[in-house]
């Protein structure tokens, strides 16, 4: 299943990453572990933040994907499932519509 992670990081981390020289490779350290099919790195709430796609096929996996960034800068990782538009055609919508109008 392809999933969105929803990344906020906390400033006193990764300043203190980004002071001592290690962001970067915490960050690629991350990436080469969890091999996300996509990531931006964006602003989250006016705090730093990532976006990343990766397919999750079993819910045990769910650490594997955000441990890392608990682990290694105190952020804060949401879970989101995603489709894509052949996913949303495959649902069925016309005949859910049907049976709960």
């Amino acid at each position: 299943m392809r999933m969105l992670l929803d990344i906020k990081i906390p400033h006193e981390t990764f300043n203190a990453a980004v002071r001592d020289g290690s962001a970067g490779e915490k960050l690629k350290r991350i990436l080469e572990a969890t091999k996300p099919e996509a990531v931006y790195f964006t602003e989250r709430d006016g705090q730093r933040g990532a976006i990343m796609i990766v397919h999750l096929d079993d819910p045990s996996k769910v650490p594997t994907f955000a441990e890392p960034w608990f682990l290694t800068f105190n952020a804060d990782v949401e879970f989101h499932v995603t489709m894509t538009p052949e996913d949303l055609a495959r649902a069925g919508l016309d005949a859910l519509g049907k049976k709960w109008a």
